[in-house]
């Protein structure tokens, strides 16, 4: 069994992967070429990993070009750290975010300026049209995201995909160029609905803001 981190992250970019393969011990692996989001290339390893065959994981990855990344809840042993996230369920603050900021929801026929945003909030500006040309073709028949962009006058500032999740929904895949964009960016994805679960790198989310219950999801290269 997945923990409740990734098993919120695996139903979130599932739909938006290329390849799916439940690998043997409970393990389930993502793989999407073309798309250097690192969720959407992953193997999602259960509590107790010790009964995934993690070799047989490392020969998929490598049969499609892809690095052996694999996501845990706890340190992996002989594994090399690439990134840890937090998952979390965030809460609206009572400030209304800053008027110098507009959020506005788009279509999947606009991904171009939405992808660009955010590659770039996440120093990848060279993978934009790859990853719009990639969501352009999910989103036509996943009907349960929304693309939400940040504008601060002309500028684009923010990008951000809802997905109705559980009760409310998740905005696990964003970027934002400041924090007065992140604030109503997400502020606009829980007005969508009654709670919303958000996941984050270090330097995303002020302290503030940052939900006090959460769990940490370390993406990690097993040793080839």
């Amino acid at each position: 069994m997945l923990p409740p981190a990734l098993a919120h992250l695996l139903a979130y970019h599932a739909p938006l992967s290329t390849l799916q393969r439940e690998q043997e011990g409970g393990a389930v692996s993502l793989l999407t070429p073309g798309v250097n989001v690192l969720a959407l290339n992953a193997t999602y390893l259960p509590c107790g990993p010790t009964g995934v065959d993690l070799p047989a994981v490392t020969e998929w990855h490598a049969r499609h070009d892809l690095p052996p990344l694999v996501a845990t809840t706890a340190p992996l042993p002989n594994a090399t750290l690439v990134a840890t996230l937090r998952v979390g369920g965030w809460a609206a603050s009572p400030l209304p975010p800053s008027r110098s900021v507009v959020v506005e929801q788009i279509s999947r026929l606009h991904l171009g300026p939405w992808a660009e945003a955010l590659t770039q909030a996440r120093g990848t500006p060279g993978w934009g049209s790859w990853l719009a040309r990639h969501l352009g073709a999910r989103l036509e028949t996943e009907r349960g995201y929304l693309p939400l962009l940040a504008y601060q006058g002309d500028e684009v500032v923010g990008a951000l995909l809802w997905q109705a999740q559980g009760p409310g929904g998740a905005a696990l895949l964003w970027g934002t160029r400041h924090a007065e964009a992140a604030h109503a960016l997400l502020h606009t994805a829980a007005g969508l609905g009654r709670s919303l679960l958000v996941a984050w790198g270090p330097d995303d989310l002020a302290a503030g803001l940052q939900p006090p219950e959460h769990e940490a999801v370390i993406f990690s290269r097993l040793q080839m």
